[in-house]
Parts: structure tokens; C-alpha cells; sequence
């Protein structure tokens, strides 16, 4: 059985930094492409970064420059760090692996999400 676990959320002041982690626990091959997205209260989830397994990087418009994502394939993990955090940044953040395979599927998997709380 697969599962995203995801840590790091919590409150911070405005200009304060986060690290998010979020690791994938099973039998698993390999993992295609990992993201994090986050829905914030009354609106849709939208993409936040997102990152292929050779590396390869996007993100959305509002977080360029201020947040970073990595991943270590061995540790089938992905993480974001936010810098120059805003009150805008308050949602709660989803993890996401696409193309995971394992024995027996290869198919989408998000976490339970964590919630990132940026005080103005």
C-alpha cells in the first residue's frame, strides 16, 4: 500500500520560511513526476511546483523566486522550501506523485495535506 506523508506545515509571520516534506512509503518501482498543490478556503487546488524525476522544474507564477522544490529519488521524497512567506501563501498543501509504479499498478497518489499558516 503506498502513502504520501506529509510534514513541515505550521504557523509563521510574514517573510518567514517553511520546509515541506513529503515522503512515499511502500513497495514502490519508481515515481514519475511529485508536486505540491494547495487549496486555500473557498477556492480551487492549484499547482504550486512540480518536479520530474530527471529534475526538470515548474512553478506557478505567484512563487517564483521565493519557493524551491527538490526531491531525493533514493528516499522516493520531494520537498518545498518557501521563503518571503505571505499571508496570500495560507492554505492547505498537497502532495502529489504521479506514475507511481509498483508490483501490480502504476496510477496517482496525493497526501493527506498539511496546513501552512502565514500571520500578517
Amino acid at each position: 500500500q503506498v502513502q504520501l506523508v506529509e510534514s513541515g506545515g505550521g504557523l509563521v509571520q510574514t517573510g518567514g520560511s517553511l520546509r515541506l516534506s513529503c515522503a512515499a512509503s511502500g513497495t514502490i518501482f519508481s515515481i514519475m513526476d511529485m508536486g505540491w498543490y494547495r487549496q486555500a478556503p473557498g477556492k480551487q487546488r492549484e499547482l504550486v511546483a512540480g518536479i520530474t524525476s530527471g529534475g526538470s522544474t515548474n512553478y506557478a507564477d505567484s512563487v517564483k523566486g521565493r519557493f524551491t522544490i527538490s526531491r531525493d529519488n533514493a528516499k522516493r521524497t520531494v520537498y518545498l522550501q518557501m521563503n518571503s512567506l505571505k499571508p496570500e501563501d495560507t492554505a492547505i498543501y498537497y502532495c502529489n506523485a504521479e506514475g507511481v509504479r509498483t508490483i501490480a499498478t502504476m496510477r496517482n497518489y496525493w497526501g493527506q495535506g498539511t496546513q501552512v499558516t502565514v500571520s500578517s
